[in-house]
């Protein structure tokens, strides 16, 4: 698996805050626009259910994928992330290996356990698992994907014989990092995943919770260098820090969450000139992160088209 270094995605806005909707049509448009822009990846977020009051509509991020994906290149095509607990392992092992050979070899996946307890009630998942369920479901899917024949029992699946062609077209299957907070799930990024991606932090956050993965890599012998990584981050460039904090601060606190026992937080947020984003930037460059991925303000265009065409190319000349 090639890695993650210097790479830059962009989030997609596939859930709004009701009344608004989101526009499938548009997204597909839009995923077109960032591979023509020039970003490496499409980030959709990933939910069933998704707020009762207020509530945010969300177009289903592997349906959204998969329409993306007939309509590009190149563009990777990621789960920023998607909740594995929720999902059938054998029917998402199927529906991700024809993703990804309908894409070309495009999946780049994010997974996580997941932390809405009443979306797990909905479904008919116990939340109290989705521990164990997120292990067992991985090690089915990768299963899956890189042996002839799958064998075996786990707490909700006895696999007699399982054959299941065709592979995805990645070799020997697509990435998967892991996201979440706490030691057990750096753990599980370090040694059931490819690495680990992160959500709203800052970099001495990052660099805090990034040595626990490559200390838990090693100690399980694995190889810390072959681990890859990514972090999302809010992004509003402007006039200056004054002109946007404002602005930028309220929508942060209106349409997204944090988790009370992580590190994510408002502060992330790489606000200011072109210069200043560029500087805030490099500092999480500077402490290992290897792909950012940009989550603008509000999606406006104008936003994205600065970070396109003035933010990337500076931070890749800087590190190359």
């Amino acid at each position: 698996m090639s890695g993650l270094h210097n790479t830059f995605g962009i989030a997609v806005r596939n859930f709004t805050a009701y009344p608004e909707m989101p526009d499938a049509k548009a997204l597909v448009d839009y995923g077109i626009k960032m591979e023509e822009m020039g970003f490496d990846s499409l980030w959709v977020w990933d939910h069933i259910l998704l707020g009762v009051e207020p509530n945010f509509p969300i177009i289903d991020s592997l349906t959204l994928l998969t329409a993306i994906a007939a309509r590009t290149r190149r563009i990777k095509l990621s789960t920023g992330i998607l909740v594995l607990p929720l999902r059938n392992p054998v029917v998402l092992a199927k529906q991700l290996a024809s993703m990804d050979q309908l894409s070309g070899g495009r999946l780049l996946l994010a997974m996580a356990a997941g932390w809405y307890k009443r979306e797990f009630d909905a479904v008919g998942v116990p939340f109290e698992r989705r521990g164990k369920i997120m292990d067992e479901n991985l090690d089915i899917l990768k299963r899956f994907w890189t042996e002839d024949m799958v064998k075996g029992e786990w707490t909700h699946h006895k696999i007699p014989a399982g054959v299941m062609y065709p592979k995805p077209l990645q070799r020997p299957r697509p990435p998967i990092l892991i996201g979440g907070y706490v030691d057990r799930v750096l753990k599980r990024a370090a040694t059931a995943g490819d690495g680990w991606l992160t959500y709203f932090y800052r970099p001495e956050s990052f660099a805090k919770s990034w040595a626990k993965v490559l200390a838990f890599a090693k100690e399980a012998g694995k190889d810390p260098d072959t681990l890859m990584n990514g972090a999302q981050l809010p992004i509003m460039v402007g006039e200056s820090r004054a002109d946007v904090e404002s602005r930028m601060m309220e929508w942060l606190g209106k349409e997204w969450d944090y988790a009370s026992w992580s590190d994510s937080t408002k502060d992330s947020a790489i606000i200011g000139t072109v210069d200043e984003c560029v500087a805030q930037l490099r500092e999480h460059l500077a402490v290992g992160v290897q792909k950012i991925i940009f989550v603008p303000y509000k999606y406006e265009m104008n936003q994205i088209e600065i970070i396109a065409n003035q933010i990337i190319p500076r931070l890749r000349a800087s590190h190359q």
